[in-house]
């Protein structure tokens, strides 16, 4: 729970940081990366096989596509 804080912005930033840490749990779970490591990550893209970046591979274990690959699968996904 939340801890006291001292004022309405302190207490806007810690739900707003609260909402963020939320948002990215739901997103790694539906992406399938619960659980996984940078050990998991490809280090090279599944569609085009352009490097992926160290720093996407540690923030998304597991990953196995680049950014603009990653984009076009969510729009592929959205127009069906």
């Amino acid at each position: 729970m939340m801890e006291r804080l001292t004022d309405a912005s302190d207490r806007a930033t810690a739900r707003e940081a609260e909402w963020l840490g939320d948002a990215l749990r739901a997103q790694a779970r539906r992406a399938g990366l619960v659980g996984k490591s940078v050990a998991d990550s490809a280090s090279d893209c599944v569609r085009c096989d352009e490097p992926i970046a160290p720093a996407r591979r540690a923030a998304l274990p597991g990953v196995q596509l680049c950014v603009a690959c990653q984009r076009r699968a969510e729009k592929e996904r959205r127009c069906r």
